[in-house]
């Protein structure tokens, strides 16, 4: 029988709702890639990114457009080639992954040279608000140990500093999603650094980033934005002392173990980071994550209801995935 190649649209409702600097979100919106032979059935999951020009639409019509390739034989390896890194190769690339797995009868993490997956501790992310909102949601979330605060530019030196209040003892992370700007750089880096901030994602616009190479890094910065979809990390080091890799970004599983591998060879720190996302968008991420320096994949922890089964949280910490699951 000759592989059936299905894509559909998903929509899973967030708890509560998730804002970040540039847009607020009410539903998590994916697509599923399920590879069926007949016998066996692999899938993948993506989330388009509209910062870098996706959609729902345009990524079904990539996938589509690839279809008679994958049931003429296309490979993970030839699949490089014949996709552009986004969203669309990755959930391509995840269910050709976990197909493999299912067929040999191996865990992806066996294929991919991982070893066997031990647990995690994801941070757990707060969205951004008013400090007072954001200091009460903390609350709630002060007995997690990694706590990631979204933040929005003017302001963000009161938020950090209420954030902390709430969670004196949880290591925190914070993403300005680029919103930072001359008129709010160094308050904000001095509320980070009072505060004791592990980690600062990408403060400044992608565009604009080179005056982080001219300043002194007392609080590591992470690239996010600035790892450009189907980009090498060179030149990153300059400006940045870590890279998050997603796999929407990397176009899949395959392109982030070589990710990994380059950053680590730059003696760059790894974060692995998610878009917003059920466990199955998550699973082959566990793999990438292993030897991370931190980990960001609480995506199914935002939703109102996660998809079944899905991965195993017990509070922050995160379970390798179960095959039924992926891989």
């Amino acid at each position: 029988m000759s592989l059936v190649v299905t894509v559909e649209a998903e929509c899973f409702e967030i708890a509560g709702g998730f804002r970040i600097s540039r847009e607020t979100r009410t539903h998590a919106q994916v697509v599923v890639v399920t590879l069926q032979d007949g016998t066996f059935k692999g899938r993948g999951e993506c989330v388009p990114y509209p910062r870098y020009g996706e959609s729902l639409e345009s990524v079904q019509t990539q996938i589509q457009e690839i279809a008679p390739a994958l049931q003429a034989g296309l490979t993970r390896a030839t699949l490089l080639e014949a996709m552009p890194a986004g969203a669309a190769r990755n959930a391509v690339d995840c269910a050709l992954w976990d197909l493999e797995a299912k067929k040999s009868g191996r865990t992806a993490a066996d294929l991919a040279g991982a070893g066997t997956l031990r647990p995690l501790t994801t941070a757990f992310t707060i969205s951004v608000d008013t400090p007072e909102a954001m200091a009460e949601k903390t609350a709630a979330a002060a007995h997690r140990p990694l706590l990631k605060v979204k933040l929005a530019g003017p302001g963000d030196d009161e938020r950090i500093a209420a954030v902390r209040k709430a969670a004196p003892d949880s290591t925190l992370i914070v993403d300005a999603n680029e919103a930072w700007d001359q008129s709010c750089f160094e308050i904000n880096m001095t509320a980070c650094k009072a505060a004791g901030v592990a980690l600062i994602e990408q403060p400044l616009p992608s565009k604009n980033d080179g005056l982080l190479a001219e300043i002194d890094r007392s609080v590591t910065i992470c690239a996010d934005e600035s790892l450009h979809p189907g980009k090498s990390i060179d030149g990153l080091r300059e400006k940045y002392d870590a890279v998050n890799i997603k796999l929407d970004k990397a176009g899949g599983l395959t392109a982030a173990l070589q990710l990994v591998e380059d950053a680590r060879a730059q003696d760059l720190k790894v974060m692995v980071g998610c878009m917003l996302g059920t466990s199955l968008a998550m699973a082959p991420a566990v793999l990438i994550a292993q030897n991370a320096d931190f980990v960001d994949l609480d995506g199914p922890l935002l939703l109102a209801e996660d998809r079944s089964p899905g991965l195993t949280f017990e509070g922050s910490t995160l379970f390798p995935p179960r095959p039924e699951l992926w891989g």
